[in-house]
């Protein structure tokens, strides 16, 4: 979001400093080294609704690098590996009965089709789920990634978030029989580097390792940051880091406008990544519903992405930063995860391990309750010059690089300068 708003703000003429806390830019969507294999932190896919994603790819002049590919889900219950994600899997999935099968195809197929949120932005997805589908759906199927997911706040998720998942999902497919997903060749870190190498072109500048410690305000107008290496002048301020480090970061923000961001909770996630010598499963993604596993699903990446033969495989860790598992060993993290994959396909050893690697990030997924909308602050705030925006300002989508790219033109377009 900060560089698609650097990439913006220098084509409509202002001039533009990044500031990045990390080595290295591209925040959530910024590469690793794994194992000779660059590779994104926390994976990213496209899907054929992701407009604002491949309008910037066209503009950079990298289009002809998205590339698309058939992938399939499915979900791993009942000890056993089920096929998902289309008519004919649900028909067959033999674990709940025929008729909540029918009611979930029938959720499924509207909510594909709906356009409007307004209707479900204050009822929770356990109520709409239920009310939908029944309980027997919602406590087999959807219960435990919840739990897995947001914890204590499982209970009191949006309905409209997980609507918007569904029907983006939903509509990147070739046919209804089947799911069809992006990449760019090369990974997020193409866009990255297309990104930042634009913004230099055109006389910006990127400064990595230089975190903000604090915005500066002055008669109600914002005129610079403090960072790690010192003052930077700014008649304008487009800050994109998490909500929760907001208060501390602007404390001349009114005392009202504070309480509104720290009101907003964050899940933390431990991002596991394996590079294997064999594949887990055929699938892009396995939901996992299993009472005495730990994790709400896997994403082999190298079914969407090719691996040189290799598979890589996430397993997201999402949890409250204050869980005891946050503070685990990133050994004792890859272990366990290492015996899941084992239930899901038995023949792997460890053998097949090539490398392994654990990213963390404190703030990773804003918990959106019933009525989120009306909890999200304005992008513009009381101070002159100054706006704020983070992951959960895409609301009612789920964190993404089409919604980042989205905003980051919206508010490089909202700058105000004297």
């Amino acid at each position: 979001m900060g560089l698609a708003a650097a990439f913006h703000a220098l084509k409509a003429g202002h001039e533009v400093e990044v500031l990045e806390a990390a080595p290295g830019p591209g925040g959530m969507a910024a590469h690793f080294d794994l194992d000779g294999l660059s590779i994104e932190r926390f994976y990213h896919f496209v899907c054929k609704s992701d407009s604002p994603t491949m309008s910037l790819l066209d503009e950079l002049g990298i289009g002809d690098l998205m590339r698309w590919r058939a992938t399939s889900m499915g979900i791993f219950t009942g000890g056993k590996l089920h096929d998902w994600g289309n008519p004919i899997a649900l028909l067959k999935f033999n674990e709940i009965s025929f008729i909540s099968r029918l009611r979930y195809g029938l959720f499924a197929f509207l909510s594909v089709r709906r356009d409007r949120w307004d209707a479900i932005e204050t009822e929770s997805a356990r109520s709409w789920i239920t009310r939908w589908c029944g309980t027997e759906v919602y406590d087999r199927l959807w219960k435990p990634l919840f739990a897995l997911k947001f914890y204590e706040y499982a209970d009191n998720v949006s309905a409209a978030w997980i609507w918007t998942r569904i029907r983006r999902i939903g509509r990147s497919r070739r046919s209804m029989m089947q799911e069809e997903l992006g990449y760019i060749e090369g990974g997020s870190q193409t866009l990255v580097d297309a990104l930042c190498s634009s913004i230099e072109q055109k006389g910006g500048r990127i400064r990595t390792r230089c975190a903000v410690q604090k915005v500066l305000v002055e008669g109600g107008r914002v005129t610079g940051v403090v960072t790690s290496e010192g003052l930077v002048e700014a008649d304008a301020v487009v800050c994109t880091v998490p909500t929760p480090l907001i208060s501390a970061m602007v404390p001349d923000l009114p005392a009202d406008w504070r309480a509104r961001y720290e009101s907003i909770a964050n899940m933390g996630v431990c991002c596991l990544v394996f590079k294997l010598k064999q594949s887990v499963s055929p699938h892009f993604w396995v939901n996992v519903s299993e009472p005495d596993i730990a994790i709400p699903g896997i994403v082999e990446f190298s079914n969407l992405r090719p691996a040189g033969g290799e598979s890589v495989v996430y397993v997201p860790y999402y949890m409250p930063n204050h869980n005891i598992k946050f503070s685990w060993t990133d050994r004792q993290l890859l272990d366990e995860a290492f015996g899941y994959l084992q239930r899901i396909n038995p023949k792997l050893t460890r053998e097949d391990i090539v490398a392994e690697h654990v990213a963390r990030l404190r703030y990773a997924q804003p918990v959106c309750e019933p009525g989120f909308a009306a909890k999200i602050p304005p992008v513009q705030t009381p101070i002159l010059g100054l706006q704020i925006a983070d992951t959960c300002f895409y609301y009612p989508e789920d964190r993404g690089i089409s919604e980042s790219v989205r905003l980051g033109q919206e508010m490089a377009e909202g700058i105000s300068v004297l």
